[in-house]
């Protein structure tokens, strides 16, 4: 049978380099589409498209020049930038994934798609441990258009065929990339301000916590869900997914124990807002039972993981 052929849109970010990663390690054809070129080594070698998901042309002829079986979407504004630049992020956001979702019902060599969806789809009615069903009233842009986009993929499924799938992600914290605008981007940040000799200025408040995920279990989660058969999945919108929930102290303190003489300090600004309407943790029974959900980094793990990444030595224990 003809090999798969995994294309990842917004490659060059976060998320795409890790699971472009992963997939080439694994022996996987992998095509990287994005508007700027991946700058890390292991990459070069792979097929690379500069392609503005905005264009709908440019993307078909991508498609259909490496014979895309499975699409993994993942350009975006998050929530931070967003903000920042309304019109821009809901334009990039919205029309990206139309047009994914558009050229997978039409083309037929495309078999799954995978789309991220987020934690910034919930607002304060959704409680502090977001059920699967939980209330939604999204107070950002990035959020606004993932609960958008969450409907539309169960309308293209429902109505046009398109096996799209998708989870809503925490925070997510890697090594491989810089983080991208996010809310939750001073748990990566802070990894490469350890020394000082500053200070690290955190712009949340010491006791925010928030959902978040370690990059190999992001990466697992979506390798997982496109894996199981469609019968199987009961939601057609977007899977709740969780793995911890710390704020800045809790985070803070644990690099202590690695880094003594580690010191932070607080300034929150507007993405403090955005945080504070979002949950503490994720209900997500629904994706242990539907397709066996199960995270395996906890915040010790996460840790020592970014401290190995950065080569930065813990002490002897």
């Amino acid at each position: 049978m003809p090999q798969d052929v995994h294309c990842i849109i917004g490659a060059s970010g976060q998320l795409g380099t890790e699971l472009a990663v992963t997939l080439h390690n694994a022996g996987e054809q992998v095509v990287l589409l994005d508007i700027k070129a991946p700058s890390l080594p292991a990459l070069l070698e792979l097929p690379f498209e500069k392609v503005d998901v905005r264009d709908q042309a440019a993307l078909c002829a991508a498609f259909g020049a490496h014979h895309v079986t499975h699409v993994y979407h993942f350009a975006a504004a998050l929530s931070a930038r967003g903000e920042q630049e309304p019109q821009w992020a809901w334009d990039l956001n919205m029309k990206g994934l139309l047009h994914v979702l558009d050229l997978a019902s039409s083309m037929d060599s495309i078999a799954r798609v995978f789309w991220p969806s987020s934690i910034a789809v919930f607002g304060p009615g959704s409680g502090p441990v977001a059920a699967q069903s939980a209330f939604r009233l999204p107070s950002t842009v990035y959020g606004i258009s993932k609960n958008v986009g969450e409907h539309w993929c169960s309308w293209y499924h429902q109505h046009r065929g398109v096996d799209v799938r998708s989870v809503r992600y925490p925070g997510l914290i890697g090594t491989l990339a810089p983080p991208g605008g996010g809310t939750t981007d001073y748990a990566v940040e802070v990894f490469d301000q350890l020394h000082g000799p500053a200070p690290y200025t955190c712009f949340l408040q010491a006791n925010e916590k928030l959902p978040m995920m370690h990059m190999d279990d992001a990466v697992g989660a979506a390798l997982q869900i496109l894996s199981v058969p469609r019968a199987a999945l009961r939601c057609n919108e977007a899977y709740n997914i969780n793995a911890m929930s710390f704020d800045p102290q809790g985070l803070f303190a644990e690099i202590g124990r690695h880094v003594p003489g580690f010191t932070a300090e607080y300034a929150p600004d507007f993405r403090q807002d955005i945080a504070a309407g979002w949950p503490d943790a994720l209900n997500d029974d629904m994706a242990r039972e539907d397709w066996g959900w199960s995270p395996k980094i906890d915040l010790p793990g996460l840790v020592q993981s970014m401290m190995e990444a950065r080569r930065i030595a813990s002490p002897a224990r």
